[in-house]
């Protein structure tokens, strides 16, 4: 079982930064050729189309890898769920496509690039990864989007060469995602029979998948509606851009992080099907640790690079975005603890209404400090808004499930982490105001990073560290 779940977690890990990682290798390139008012537009009209994928999934995805993995081992109610999810998600999108079509035609601004991301909607549409999250099969997932996404990169750098190919950069990433989901596809007849159209109950979960729904309109606020409220205070696409490449390396350092919870829902949906509390108290403080060991030293090190970084990744046209990239680091963190008391403990064991509670009152904070902080200071005041709600999301979640999860006891086991840090820390930091802002400088200053706080953990002999190496050396025996 443990093997199972280190397998899929660096599958899925593998997945989830080949998601973000791909688009971030042309994000040099495309940074300079779309400059920060290209970014900008494409990420204000993605935050609305976002809207209408959001309404149309009505938290279907996430309800799907549930349902499946609770019937990872009968074919029959497995295949029976996959297909009732469906045509029920089939039914929701198509109705959301077709507002959306007529929204467009009331618009005044972008409407070629609104009618090329119909194409979003139609790939949202017939994506069923989730299925395959749920069954635990996470190596497929990543083999079948592997080749697409780099066919997608290939066409970028071969077709966008001016700004004007702003609609031409949307169609190669929208028909991409259409690609991959489409890809996955092609196996599916070898998990699922068939099932009789007649037997097939889709009512029935439209209530269980709303209770889901809800938290994830509330994280959208945060997440999505941001990007929007910028444009619309501001009305300066740039802002949008600055803050929408600062959000791109933060994700891409959340992957790493929050990739273990995506694994550990269908397992810990297993257990509580099983109705055993213990292994999933257990799974949980386990994970929160192993959590606690990478999203600290993440954090510092994006606080400590950020101003060696973005001048030569990004382009000089960009360094706004380093002032944004610090100030939202610590979100690597607060989103990592609550993507494993929400993904993994509460959604799992059917806990959806402390899960609803905390995402909307992360929602009221964002939505309250975006409407003070974006007047004053712009997309930076975006930036503390979104920071402080998932501090918010993380206390509500944490003081909800204090009796049952030991929060103070992991954190105990994780100062090693804390400490080692911050030391590692202070000396990039300072070592970033003598290098020079260049890649060779940024990865001698990660290498250099990793070198202290790894050094630093073998002095002070952490656990886990020596756990680890252990259970390495015997497999290589």
């Amino acid at each position: 079982m443990k093997k199972k779940i280190t397998v899929n977690y660096i599958f899925n890990l593998l997945y989830q930064i080949l998601v973000i990682i791909l688009p971030l290798i042309t994000t040099p390139y495309v940074s300079r050729i779309l400059g920060p008012d290209g970014i900008g537009t494409y990420s204000y009209t993605t935050s609305i189309v976002t809207y209408f994928i959001l309404f149309g999934c009505i938290g279907l995805n996430l309800y799907g890898q549930r349902e499946i993995a609770y019937y990872q081992n009968d074919q029959e109610k497995r295949s029976t769920a996959f297909f009732e999810i469906l045509l029920l998600k089939m039914c929701t999108m198509t109705i959301s496509i077709i507002i959306f079509i007529m929204t467009i035609q009331i618009m005044n601004q972008y409407k070629i690039l609104f009618y090329i991301q119909i194409i979003d909607l139609i790939a949202n549409m017939l994506d069923i990864t989730y299925f395959y999250q749920g069954i635990e099969d996470f190596k497929k997932i990543v083999v079948r989007n592997v080749l697409v996404k780099i066919l997608g990169i290939i066409c970028i750098f071969a077709f966008v060469k001016e700004k004007n190919d702003l609609p031409l950069y949307a169609f190669i990433y929208s028909f991409s995602l259409l690609l991959g989901n489409l890809s996955m596809w092609i196996t599916i007849h070898k998990y699922v029979c068939k099932v009789p159209l007649r037997s097939l109950q889709i009512k029935k979960h439209i209530k269980p998948t709303l209770i889901l729904f809800f938290p994830q309109i509330a994280i959208s606020i945060y997440t999505v509606l941001d990007r929007f409220m910028i444009g619309l205070i501001t009305n300066n696409t740039a802002q949008i851009g600055y803050y929408e490449q600062a959000q791109k390396i933060v994700k891409l350092a959340l992957t790493v992080v929050t990739s273990l919870s995506t694994v550990m829902l269908p397992r810990i949906a297993n257990l509580y099907v099983q109705k055993d509390q213990e292994k999933i108290i257990q799974y949980t403080e386990n994970s929160l640790i192993y959590t606690f060991l990478i999203a600290f030293p993440i954090m510092f090190g994006l606080i400590g690079i950020s101003c060696n970084l973005i001048p030569w990744f990004l382009g000089s046209e960009f360094l706004e975005s380093a002032q944004i990239l610090i100030i939202t680091s610590p979100i690597v963190v607060f989103i990592g603890i609550s993507n494993i008391l929400g993904f993994q403990y509460l959604i799992p064991t059917q806990r959806q209404k402390i899960y609803t509670i905390s995402t909307i009152v992360g929602s009221c904070i964002n939505l309250v400090l975006n409407w003070i902080f974006i007047p004053i200071f712009l997309s930076t005041g975006a930036a503390f808004a979104s920071v402080i709600a998932e501090l918010g999301v993380v206390v509500v979640q944490m003081c909800s499930i204090y009796k049952e999860i030991n929060m103070i006891s992991v954190i105990k086991k994780s100062k090693n982490y804390i400490f080692s840090s911050f030391i590692m820390f202070i000396l990039i930091f300072a070592l970033s105001f003598i290098l020079e802002p260049t890649m060779i400088m940024t990865l001698i200053l990660i290498l250099i990073g990793i070198l202290i706080y790894f050094g630093l953990l073998f002095l002070v002999k952490d656990k886990l560290i020596f756990e680890t190496l252990h259970q390495f050396r015997e497999k290589l025996k």
